[in-house]
């Protein structure tokens, strides 16, 4: 059973994506930041980023970090289950 986020915190952090790469007074990609991308690739969290295809693919240690921080950042709060 996947582990229920808060759409609330889910929300709010996209939303803070979104506004740390604006550009143009407002404009922001759909998509998350090449370099950022790039970056967790360094570092051993995803596949390499430059591909035809549209996803990447979690390392095992990607994915352990990824759940863990999504866990802490927007777990929902018992009461919400």
């Amino acid at each position: 059973m996947p582990t229920p986020y808060d759409p609330d915190k889910l929300a709010d952090a996209t939303l803070a994506l979104l506004g740390a790469f604006e550009f143009d007074n407002g404009r922001a990609w759909k998509r998350h930041d090449f370099d950022v991308m790039a970056r967790l690739h360094a570092e051993g969290w995803i596949s390499d980023p430059r591909n035809r295809y549209e996803s990447v693919h979690l390392t095992p240690e990607g994915l352990t970090r990824a759940k863990a921080l999504a866990d802490t950042w927007f777990g929902a709060s018992p009461a919400a289950h």
